[in-house]
């Protein structure tokens, strides 16, 4: 094998799992990742087959559906140690705080919830109702988790909200069609924003953190009350937000 054919081929390897990454606990099956890459089936089982076989990957057996194995939860372990998430993004969390005035979130996902990692109040006098550190919500009900549902992928987004459906009545009587009209109005923006359905009154916009690897790896959010969130109050923000998002990703480069 020549160089070039070498570094292709750990590119495609690469390419497989950061796309079965993003699918999470869902899985993908053969015939949808080979048309993502668009490349040959019969290549990309090959790939997969190898890539099972370090452990990399799994197979489930009844939906045939991959997902990522339990050599990669091990490297992850190894790495945990240089990737604190939350106290990477302390510094950067305590400024947006500061900087808006209002209460900043960071949210990761967890299956079909948005965890809340960490959160930092603001110097405005009337700060919203504070989600508890590692307090879970379905994926959408918040600005954080709507951000990272809206950043799936089209099938794992519907996925999700298929899982997510029948929990959806308990925060304000949201339903799927109105949860995926947030979803497809946060893509067309390139934020998202949502008030009422996580805690009454309580408005927030929201953005996905990107790693420099390309995977989605948290959210940024700015709550507020709804009186204070007005549109023009969220153009104030947005570049504040846009701003931390980059220099986590930044932070995660180095």
């Amino acid at each position: 094998m020549d160089n070039k054919t070498g570094t292709q081929s750990i590119s495609r390897v690469i390419q497989v799992l950061k796309i079965i990454a993003q699918y999470g606990e869902n899985g993908i099956r053969l015939i949808d990742l080979a048309e993502t890459l668009s490349l040959p089936r019969p290549t990309v089982h090959r790939l997969l087959k190898a890539l099972i076989v370090e452990g990399m990957l799994v197979q489930e057996t009844d939906s045939r559906r991959y997902k990522l194995g339990p050599l990669i939860f091990e490297l992850g372990l190894a790495a945990a140690h240089s990737f604190n998430l939350r106290d990477l993004c302390e510094p950067v969390l305590q400024e947006l705080s500061q900087s808006t005035g209002d209460t900043a979130f960071l949210f990761v996902r967890s299956g079909n919830e948005a965890v809340c990692l960490n959160r930092k109040q603001g110097t405005y006098p009337i700060q919203t109702p504070s989600l508890p550190i590692g307090s879970r919500q379905p994926l959408g009900v918040n600005a954080g988790g709507l951000a990272l549902l809206a950043n799936l992928a089209s099938k794992e987004a519907e996925g999700v909200l298929t899982n997510i459906a029948p929990y959806l009545s308990s925060y304000g009587n949201l339903n799927v069609e109105e949860l995926r009209q947030l979803t497809d109005r946060a893509r067309e923006r390139g934020y998202a924003a949502i008030a009422n359905w996580a805690v009454p009154g309580v408005s927030a916009i929201g953005m996905p953190v990107i790693s420099p690897s390309g995977i989605t790896v948290a959210a940024l959010t700015i709550a507020a009350t709804e009186t204070r969130m007005t549109q023009e109050r969220v153009n104030e923000i947005l570049p504040l937000l846009s701003s931390a998002v980059v220099q986590l990703s930044q932070l995660l480069r180095r």
